[in-house]
Parts: structure tokens; sequence; C-alpha cells
């Protein structure tokens, strides 16, 4: 019997390009001697006003990737609301940059829609392929 290919199902690999991205966004970075980790969009706040925006570009194409995976529209709002949030407060002068380090709104989306995709997907449909059964 020759050997099964075990690849990912394609939303799998698209979660896996969102996972490193959210990374980069939100805990790339550690401050050195503490257990604190930050990314690109705590710098990026640190700029007034346009910084939190410029942050956003990343954040809407994570929720722009689970409607194209067919993410249900709670789960989008939800989403929707975790920028929001880290958006609005994120404009806020000083407490938004602290805000941004600890609520990692694009870290909680990527968690959002994995549970999405796992509860999607069976354990036994992550994308192996399956043996077809020629004796029937």
């Amino acid at each position: 019997m020759a050997a099964r290919e075990h690849t990912l199902h394609p939303d799998f690999q698209r979660l896996d390009k969102i996972d490193r991205w959210a990374r980069r966004m939100d805990r790339a970075y550690r401050i050195p001697f503490t257990p604190i980790r930050f990314g690109w969009d705590a710098v990026f706040g640190l700029v007034p006003g346009i910084g939190d925006t410029l942050a956003l570009a990343p954040a809407v194409w994570i929720v722009k990737e689970a409607h194209a995976m067919g993410a249900p529209k709670p789960l989008l709002g939800q989403m929707g609301a975790n920028l929001a949030v880290d958006w609005l407060v994120g404009l806020v002068p000083l407490v938004g940059d602290i805000f941004d380090v600890g609520y990692r709104a694009n870290t909680r989306n990527a968690g959002l829609l994995r549970r999405w995709l796992e509860s999607r997907h069976a354990p036994g449909d992550l994308g192996s392929a399956k043996p077809i059964d020629v004796a029937a």
C-alpha cells in the first residue's frame, strides 16, 4: 500500500500564515528580564493618532481572511469588536500603549478562528488524503 500524503487542509495553511502575522503584531519581542511580550501593534501605537490606525491594516486582513474561509457572521462580529476595542483604547495616550501590550486583539482573533476551524473540520478531516475503497 502506498504511503498516504499528509497535507494540511488549505484553511489551516491560511491559519498558519494568520498566526505568524498575529505573533508579529502582538508578541514578537520580549522586554529583557521580564515575561512581557509586545509586537508591532504596540510599537505603531507609540506614534500618536496614526500609529493605531496603521496597525489596523494587518488586523483587518485577518478578519478578511476569516470571512473568505466562510466564518459565520457572529464570529466575524466578535473579531471586529476585538479590533474596535483595541483601536479605540489604543488612541488614548500611554494607557492605550499599555493596553495594546496586554489585549492582543490579533492573537485573540487568530485563536477564535482556530477554534472555529477545528470545530468545523472533524478530527479525521484535517486535510489528510483518504484512501479510496475500490472493493466497494
